[in-house]
């Protein structure tokens, strides 16, 4: 069985992802998991280059599929803030619960036609044969008022989602998988991966 190499320590992304992918012929490790230690620097301008970036630094190690994924999120009101610096918004060692009230706060005022927001997920691959592939894929929402769920991690309890009237993180994980960003622009690649795999 193929070995693909996921460019992510995240528990919770790995879940998904194995999820996700649960159909393909493929083992799927984190790169902790296949004991990669690399030091990656984010420096990128977007999702996009943040994914390859990370992908060619894991590649350098295994001789596997590898894929990396940038997400973030964006909202309109605040000029596509935190963007790609999601993960690091007022530093990385600052917890979700303080990052969404502080985004909350700053939307203060702002009616819901103003709130409009959306998640961003590149995934890149690196594939052994030093091609590269990128998908991006997007679930748009609004900034809610407070937060609410407890089945998401991130910005999930401050996203809402019109069609389901609740925060992404009150989504079941079937639900959420079914039209999230990174779902979505992991089917895409798993497509893309088809002839490979």
């Amino acid at each position: 069985m193929k070995k693909l190499v996921f460019a992510t320590g995240n528990k919770d992304k790995m879940r998904e992802i194995r999820e996700i992918m649960a159909d393909c012929p493929v083992e799927i490790v984190s790169m902790k998991e296949a004991g990669i230690v690399a030091d990656i620097v984010e420096d990128g301008s977007t999702f996009e280059e943040n994914a390859m970036i990370k992908a060619r630094a894991v590649a350098e190690y295994t001789d596997g599929i590898v894929l990396a994924d940038d997400s973030g999120l964006e909202i309109d009101a605040l000029n596509k803030e935190p963007g790609v610096l999601s993960a690091r918004y007022m530093g990385e060692d600052t917890s979700y619960s303080i990052k969404n009230q502080n985004l909350i706060e700053r939307l203060e005022g702002v009616p819901k036609e103003q709130r409009s927001a959306r998640f961003v997920c590149a995934i890149a691959a690196v594939l052994p044969d030093g091609q590269e592939l990128v998908t991006r894929q997007t679930m748009e929402g609004y900034i809610g008022w407070e937060p609410e769920g407890e089945n998401g991690f991130g910005y999930d309890p401050i996203f809402y989602l019109d069609e389901f009237g609740c925060s992404s993180a009150a989504l079941s994980r079937e639900q959420k998988n079914a039209i999230s960003h990174r779902g979505k622009a992991l089917r895409a690649m798993k497509e893309l991966l088809r002839s490979y795999l």
